[in-house]
């Protein structure tokens, strides 16, 4: 097949992947956002054992200098405190409001969001998208930005304009970070720590459309 001819096709798959399907999801008539995480996931896993240049212990690979984890870590804790003094400033009837109106579900979230959701994100927006997708986008600045679009964009499900404002930026960051380490399981934890962050400060109920439901 002729270079252009596959890249036009690699064009559709990745308009069919991340515009079409967060589209169909945005109803909630499909299936609910985050069951699909997983399955996809699945998938990704079929797809990345067929690849003779892939190595499975990319999924858990976690060589990453003391320095960056250091480095990296204050750069999370900042963005918490700046999240947190943001709620407290813009909406301080939501300060803490998961913690405070449910503390089983967020201890609850301290676990499952990380581990699953967090990952498996990880998994489709940078490892997947890094890979499938570089022939496309040729240079490292190009890559970054259709992954923190994307990663935004699949948001949409969450009808939150901050959301998708919090989402890029933190896309921007992730996709910078996994540019550098190459480690999805890295910045899973990052984006796991996050993640946390915005369920704890108050900022939950523009991730998840039930969520206030649990703390009324």
């Amino acid at each position: 097949m002729k270079t252009g001819t596959r890249n036009i096709l690699i064009w559709i798959e990745f308009i069919a992947l991340f515009i079409g399907i967060p589209l169909l999801l945005v109803s909630g008539k499909v299936m609910h956002p985050s069951s699909i995480l997983l399955p996809l996931v699945a998938g990704l896993a079929i797809y990345f054992y067929l690849q003779k240049d892939f190595k499975f212990r990319e999924f858990i690979q976690l060589k990453v200098s003391r320095q960056t984890w250091i480095t990296q870590g204050i750069i999370v804790l900042l963005i918490g405190i700046v999240l947190t003094l943001a709620v407290w400033i813009f909406e301080p009837e939501n300060l803490f409001n998961l913690p405070r109106g449910n503390w089983k579900v967020w201890v609850g979230m301290f676990f499952f969001y990380p581990t699953f959701s967090a990952y498996a994100q990880e998994v489709i927006y940078r490892l997947f998208l890094f890979n499938r997708y570089r022939t496309i986008f040729r240079n490292k600045n190009s890559l970054i930005l259709a992954s923190a679009i994307t990663f935004s964009y699949a948001h949409i499900v969450y009808f939150s304009v901050l959301s998708l404002i919090l989402t890029f930026l933190a896309g921007v960051y992730l996709a910078i970070v996994y540019q550098k380490t190459k480690s999805v399981l890295f910045v899973s934890i990052l984006h796991g720590a996050l993640g946390f962050f915005i369920f704890t400060v108050g900022l939950g109920q523009h991730f998840w459309l039930d969520m206030m439901k649990w703390i009324q």
